[in-house]
């Protein structure tokens, strides 16, 4: 499997646009992506992890605007969004009716769970791309989250490139569902409870 550096980013772009499949290092882990508007992109990250079908996958989005044009951002949300994105935090924002994440397992659910590109990389990665992308941890479902790209190449055989690099936290994203009146933590990692509840208690 061909490994590529950020300097070949843009065969990596072409991969995606052609409903290809990639690993990529985000801050916290190693993470499978594909475009998120294609169903062969999602049915193979489904098929290569192993992933339950009443499971959806994670969006990464460029930026604010990306995630606005695909979920409904309430206020204690873009308080989130202001004070850790990008960064290891993944919001579940309720979806908005029109997108065009439809595919696979998002089609029937009102929810989507939005991370915002957490390097320089991946963001003109996203960007060039042209759509947020479908980003879950590199591993077999139910398995440890691949630590390096040997153990990726080994456990994900069926990838179309890798792109190198390291993660930073070694810690998966703090997960918070804002579609409730009071928003409850799903998983805290490396962003606290303490820290969010001091930024959801500051005035607006």
């Amino acid at each position: 499997m061909k490994r590529y550096t950020e300097k070949e980013l843009e065969e990596l772009i072409n991969i995606l646009k052609n409903d290809g499949i990639i690993s990529v290092p985000t801050d916290t882990i190693y993470g499978i992506c594909g475009r998120a508007d294609s169903l062969k992109a999602y049915e193979k990250i489904m098929k290569i992890k192993n992933r339950p079908e009443n499971k959806f996958l994670p969006i990464m989005c460029a930026d604010k605007e990306q995630i606005k044009n695909i979920a409904i951002v309430n206020k204690s949300a873009l308080k989130l969004i202001d004070a850790f994105m990008p960064g290891p935090i993944t919001l579940i924002l309720n979806k908005k009716t029109e997108t065009y994440i439809k595919n696979g397992g998002t089609k029937n659910i009102p929810n989507v769970a939005v991370r915002m590109a957490t390097s320089r990389t991946l963001k003109e990665l996203i960007t060039k791309v042209g759509i947020p992308i479908f980003m879950t941890s590199a591993n077999k479902s139910g398995e440890p989250v691949c630590k390096n790209l040997d153990e990726i190449e080994r456990k994900c055989p069926d990838l179309d490139g890798m792109l190198e690099g390291n993660v930073l936290f070694d810690k998966q994203s703090t997960i918070i569902d804002c579609t409730l009146d009071i928003l409850k933590i799903k998983r805290e990692g490396v962003i606290t409870i303490e820290e969010i509840d001091n930024v959801l208690k500051d005035k607006p």
